[in-house]
C-alpha cells in the first residue's frame, strides 16, 4: 500500500490510484463504483500458518474491508480438540448464504431454511458475526440475532429476540448522536464462560449497565446484573470524571473468561473495567485503539494446522511470506 500524508492510496486500480478523501473514515469512504479487490486469509496466530481463500463469487455489497456479515466457524469430528474443518459464511439477501467450506475448497451459494420472524422488519447487522454453540450468529442490537450452522446442506436460520424491554422500533435513531456513533456502541451480544450474553448501557444518568444471559433452551433471556454506573464510581475520585457533557460510557468488550466483567470506554480516552457482581471498578487505563477483539486461544492451537480439502494448491504460507510478498508488490 502506497500512502501520502494527506490522501492515502487504498489501492491501484485500472492504472490509477484509488484514494480516500481527507479527514474521513477510511472504512466508509470507498467509492462504491471502484471497490478494491480484497484477498482474504485464514490465519493461525501462533504457528503463523496462513491459507489464502479463493476470490468470492459475488460482488461486495458493503465495505469490503470489514464485513460484519462474514464469520468463521471451526468443527472437530471428535467434538473437541483441533478442528478438522472450517467454514467462512456470509448472510446474503433473499434467504441465501455465501459460504466457503474447507472440505470443498470453494465458495458456493446455498439456500437457507428461513425462520419465522416476529415481524416483517429487516435485520440491520451492526456487530461482527460471532461463533457460539456450533453456529454463526448475526446480531441486530436493536432487535435480536439470527444463527445458523453453515456446515449443513441447507442451513436453517433461528431467531432469538433481545429482552423485550430492549427491543427498539426498526431504524430507531440514536438520540443526540454525534458523528458515526451507533447503537452498537452501547449494546453488545457475545459469548463468554460457555453462555451467550447481551449487555447494554443506558445513555442517560445514572447510566444503568445491564447484563442478560440466554436461557439454556435458547428461547429467552434472564437478567443477571444491573448496576448504576454513576452511583458505582461516585466515591472513587476517578480520573475520567466528571464525564464530558453528552458523553455516555460505551461498551468496549465483555471479558471472555469472567461473565461478571465488562470493559467500558469513556470519551475514547479511558477504559474502565467493571465487575458487575462486586459492583466495583476493578481497573482503568488510557484508551488505546479501536477494534478490540476478546478471544481465548485453545491449548492445542500452537500444534495444529489449518484444515484443507487435501489438495496440493501451494497456497499455504507463513505470515512472514505473505508480508514479504506484499512489501515487494
Amino acid at each position: 500500500m502506497v500512502t501520502s500524508e494527506v490522501q492515502p492510496v487504498v489501492r491501484w486500480q485500472g492504472g490509477r490510484p484509488l484514494r480516500l478523501p481527507p479527514q474521513t473514515d477510511a472504512l466508509k469512504s470507498i467509492d462504491p463504483d471502484h471497490v478494491p479487490n480484497v484477498t482474504r486469509f485464514v490465519l493461525n496466530p501462533l504457528t503463523r500458518q496462513i491459507t489464502r481463500l479463493p476470490n468470492r463469487v459475488t460482488k461486495f455489497e458493503v465495505s469490503p474491508l470489514f464485513n460484519l456479515r462474514m464469520g468463521l466457524l471451526t468443527q472437530a469430528d471428535r467434538g473437541h480438540g483441533p478442528p478438522d474443518k472450517f467454514a467462512v459464511a456470509e448472510l446474503q439477501e433473499g434467504d441465501l448464504m455465501l459460504r466457503f467450506l474447507s472440505e470443498k475448497g470453494r465458495w458456493e451459494n446455498v439456500v437457507l431454511s428461513p425462520c419465522q420472524l416476529p415481524s416483517a422488519r429487516r435485520m440491520k447487522i451492526d456487530q461482527p458475526a460471532l461463533a457460539f454453540g456450533g453456529r454463526l450468529w448475526w446480531v441486530d442490537v436493536t432487535w435480536g440475532a439470527v444463527s445458523a450452522d453453515p456446515f449443513t446442506d441447507r442451513p436453517e436460520l433461528s431467531f432469538i429476540e433481545l429482552p423485550r424491554s430492549s427491543v427498539l422500533p426498526a431504524r430507531s435513531p440514536l438520540p443526540e448522536a454525534e458523528g458515526e456513533v451507533s447503537w452498537s456502541e452501547y449494546r453488545r451480544v457475545d459469548a463468554n464462560q460457555g453462555r451467550l450474553r447481551y449487555v447494554e448501557v443506558s445513555r442517560k444518568e445514572p447510566f444503568l449497565l445491564s447484563s442478560f444471559v440466554l436461557d439454556n433452551d435458547g428461547t429467552g433471556w434472564t437478567l443477571e446484573h444491573r448496576v448504576a454506573l454513576s452511583k458505582l464510581w461516585a466515591d472513587g475520585g476517578h480520573l475520567w470524571l466528571p464525564l464530558p457533557a453528552g458523553k455516555t460510557p460505551q461498551i468496549e468488550l465483555l471479558d471472555p473468561l469472567n461473565a461478571n466483567v465488562v470493559y467500558l470506554t469513556v470519551d475514547k480516552k479511558h477504559v474502565i473495567v467493571v465487575d458487575m457482581n462486586m459492583k466495583k471498578v476493578i481497573g482503568s487505563y488510557r484508551y488505546g485503539k479501536d477494534f478490540s477483539v476478546p478471544c481465548v486461544l485453545p491449548p492445542w492451537l500452537g500444534s495444529s494446522r489449518i484444515p484443507s480439502a487435501g489438495k496440493a494448491t501451494g497456497k499455504d504460507k507463513t505470515l512472514s511470506d505473505v508480508l514479504v510478498r506484499s512489501d515487494i508488490q
